[in-house]
């Protein structure tokens, strides 16, 4: 069963971010990852929506555990968190 991880952001230091995008795409496919969406035109229906949505799709939880976890993605992603907030979730696909 596929698994996502979702990220909702809100950048803060574009320079940094930009360093961060630049490192992820080899680091998810590495671990059988691809965007489904990444960044997007996003239009809030209810509540507010963040300034950039992210959806990972990995062929099952436990590869997208083996992404989030691994020393190469953990490198990168110190990055992230010091160019951005938000929330990463991960969710079983039907």
């Amino acid at each position: 069963m596929p698994a996502y991880i979702i990220g909702e952001i809100e950048i803060t230091d574009p320079d940094a971010y930009k360093r961060y995008t630049a490192r992820t795409p080899d680091v998810i496919a590495k671990y059988g990852g691809r965007f489904v969406v990444r960044g997007g035109n996003g239009e809030a229906i209810e509540g507010a929506a963040p300034n950039r949505v992210v959806v990972i799709e990995f062929p099952d939880r436990a590869a997208a555990r083996r992404f989030y976890d691994a020393p190469d993605y953990q490198e990168i992603l110190k990055i992230r968190l010091g160019a951005s907030k938000g929330r990463m979730i991960l969710v079983d696909g039907v």
